[in-house]
């Protein structure tokens, strides 16, 4: 099942007094925020849609003004919130690349049908992703995101098809 929401960053302070957010961005491009309108806060596991008036940057971090939040007492309330976005307001994917919320849950098979496991986790190693496989046991399989070894991943299907290298298991 594809995710509906995805988180991109956490309220973490407020920033002055005009009632400015300090986000931790989750996401690599932290320009993003100026595309949104709006963003999603989830508090108290509800979504709560407000509008972005401003965006700036400190550091790392992406300051934003939000409609109706105006005091730093305001802007209090929502310390430790995470924002999410809708996923009709994600970027497009360049082909061949998938959303991690996607893959994980995964069923991935080898070649010869064989189920390994799902996918339990994906961490990058620095030369490229790796996906964590774990059995109905709890047996991990880790195997390196490439083309050698992933063949073919179907989201519709919510499968995966792997080709083991010599080593992998």
């Amino acid at each position: 099942m594809k995710q509906e929401y995805f988180e991109i960053g956490q309220i973490v302070n407020h920033f002055g007094i005009r009632g400015f957010v300090k986000v931790n961005p989750f996401t690599a491009d932290i320009t993003k925020f100026e595309r949104l309108k709006s963003i999603l806060i989830e508090k108290e596991k509800k979504l709560i849609e407000i509008e972005i008036e401003e965006v700036k940057y400190s550091k790392n971090q992406v300051l934003l003004k939000l409609k109706g939040i105006n005091t730093i007492e305001e802007a209090e309330k929502y310390r430790g919130c995470y924002i999410k976005i809708a996923r009709k307001d994600l970027d497009e994917l360049p082909k061949g690349t998938y959303f991690i919320a996607d893959l994980i849950g995964l069923a991935v098979y080898t070649e010869e049908g064989i189920l390994l496991g799902k996918i339990y986790d994906i961490y990058n190693s620095g030369a490229n992703d790796i996906y964590v496989v774990k059995d109905a046991k709890g047996k991990q399989i880790l195997l390196p995101a490439i083309k050698e070894v992933i063949k073919q991943i179907d989201i519709e299907q919510e499968k995966i098809i792997v080709h083991l290298l010599k080593g992998l298991i």
